[in-house]
Parts: structure tokens; C-alpha cells; sequence
């Protein structure tokens, strides 16, 4: 009879006996699943299935996979022949410019990464103002503006004779009672002292374009325009020509992503000299033809 030692020994034994090593069990979990070969290429189950949409029925994905294997197939072929058939010259080109991308991904990753962290985004109005001044020739306007103010009003709008008098007349009184009745406005900006460019006024208006625009926007001229979409009203303050100098406030937005561009391109610069001196100090960059010279 077994005493209660053997029996737990033979337990083990028969489960070691039945379940697979622990080498196999991996490699059943890890190993891949090929779905097709050509020469040593292999295009893996795992691959295909990630390009799989998500939604989408058992036949149609049937269809899609033999599909994604024949187009696969078909390039790695081109491929082997493009290498049998084209000249070692071009070849070896094509593989530096292969390495030149590669690591210009990982380097343009690499910096984006750095400078996000930079932390230095605020631009003062005196940065702004100083190199607007020292560029104000490169700062030309490509499109009219206006400072302006207008409201839109829906065609089911009760009263529009005496929004209309109101806009006209714009004294304080008048200013506070249209933003007090505003929300029942398709449109209203009454800033008048913000430049706008005719492109982005016709976005707001609908009616008007770039043949009626110098029809309806004239200096200190009360406008109305109207469509199906309803009724709009406003009134010009002024307005700059194509290839005017544009105005400071206009360019702002402009003046910011230069000057932020350049701290960037500083800032990678200074990244660069940084990594060469380092490494040089630790004797992992040499140039030897500094040295012969």
C-alpha cells in the first residue's frame, strides 16, 4: 500500500503526465499563426486581424481577409522582383533614403516631445509690437477687412423695424436693449473695433459675396441684405484694401506663432549643441576631420 507521501508523488506525476510543459503552453499562447508565405515572408494571423473593421459579417470578412492576402502578396512579389531587377545604385539609394526617413521620424518625435515640454508659450504685447514694427513690410493683406458691427435676424422675427432703427442709431440705450434681446438673433456682433476679413464676414453672412461686397460694405453706409434665410443689418466703420499694411491687432494670432516658432527652433538648436558637447566630453562623438585640420 502507498503511504501518503508516494500517493501525493504519483498525483503529481499523472498531472505532469497529462498537462503540457510549461515551454509548450507558451508557445501555443505566443506562437504565430502564418496565412500565407512568400519566399521568407510571412504574413501572421495577427496582422490581418487588426485590419479587420470592426463591423462586419462573416462572409464579408472572409472576402476581406483572402483579399488583404492577395494584395500582400502581390507587393512582397513586386518586391523580390524590384530587387532582383533594379540597379544596385538605385537600390542602395533607395536604402539610405529609407534610413534618412526612418530616423527622422524618431528624431522629429524625439524633439516635438522635448519642446512640448518647453513651457515657454506667453508672448508679451511688447514682443509683439517690437517685431511688428521691425516687419511691418511682410505684413500685407491678401483680402479686404472691416471693423463693423451687424446683427441676422430669422425671417420669423416680429419686429425687425425696430431693430433696425435701433442699429441704425446705436447710442448706448440702443446698444444695451439689442444684446438684452440678442439670443433671438441669428447673428450679432457688435464689436466694431475688431478687424474682420471679408472671407470669414461672408461665412457670417450668407447673402453677401465677393460681387455685391462692395455693393453693401461701404464706409459709415448703413447695410441691409436678405435672403430666404432672413434679414441682416449693419453698418461698415472702416475698411482696408488687398495689399494695405495690416493693422497690429489683425496680425496678432500671426505674430504669435512666429515668434513662438522661432523660440522653438532656438530651443532645438540649443538641444543640439547641448547633445554634440556631451557627447564629445564623453569621448562618444569624435570628428576626425576637425582633427586633421
Amino acid at each position: 500500500m502507498l503511504s501518503d507521501r508516494n500517493l501525493f508523488v504519483v498525483f503529481w506525476l499523472m498531472v505532469l503526465l497529462t498537462v503540457p510543459s510549461c515551454d509548450s503552453f507558451f508557445k501555443e499562447e505566443f506562437e504565430q499563426v502564418p496565412l500565407a508565405r512568400v519566399g521568407n515572408a510571412y504574413l501572421y494571423k495577427n496582422e490581418v486581424e487588426l485590419a479587420i473593421p470592426t463591423v462586419m459579417s462573416s462572409a464579408d470578412s472572409a472576402a476581406f481577409i483572402t483579399d488583404y492576402i492577395n494584395r500582400w502578396a502581390s507587393k512582397e512579389l513586386l518586391l523580390t522582383r524590384s530587387k532582383i531587377n533594379l540597379p544596385d545604385e538605385t537600390l542602395n539609394e533607395f536604402d539610405r533614403l529609407v534610413a534618412d526617413y526612418r530616423a527622422e521620424l524618431y528624431t522629429r518625435a524625439y524633439v516635438d516631445e522635448l519642446t512640448r515640454q518647453m513651457n515657454d508659450s506667453a508672448v508679451t504685447t511688447k514682443e509683439l509690437l517690437k517685431f511688428y514694427n521691425a516687419q511691418k513690410e511682410n505684413f500685407k493683406l491678401n483680402e479686404k477687412i472691416y471693423q463693423l458691427r451687424f446683427i441676422g435676424l430669422p425671417p420669423t422675427f416680429l419686429n425687425p423695424d425696430l431693430v433696425e432703427d435701433r442699429m441704425k442709431r446705436f447710442e448706448q440705450e440702443d446698444a444695451r436693449y439689442l444684446d438684452s434681446i440678442s439670443v433671438h438673433f441669428k447673428k450679432a456682433h457688435f464689436n466694431d473695433s475688431i478687424w474682420v476679413s471679408a472671407s470669414q464676414l461672408m461665412m457670417e453672412i450668407p447673402p453677401l459675396n465677393y460681387k455685391n461686397q462692395d455693393s453693401y460694405l461701404k464706409k459709415s453706409k448703413f447695410f441691409e441684405i436678405k435672403d430666404s434665410t432672413g434679414v441682416y443689418f449693419g453698418r461698415v466703420m472702416a475698411s482696408m484694401d488687398v495689399n494695405d499694411q495690416a493693422p497690429f491687432t489683425y496680425v496678432i494670432p500671426d505674430l504669435k506663432e512666429i515668434i513662438l516658432n522661432r523660440r522653438r527652433l532656438d530651443y532645438v538648436r540649443q538641444i543640439e549643441a547641448d547633445i554634440l558637447s556631451e557627447a564629445t566630453k564623453k569621448n562618444e562623438f569624435e570628428n576626425y576631420q576637425e582633427k586633421q585640420e
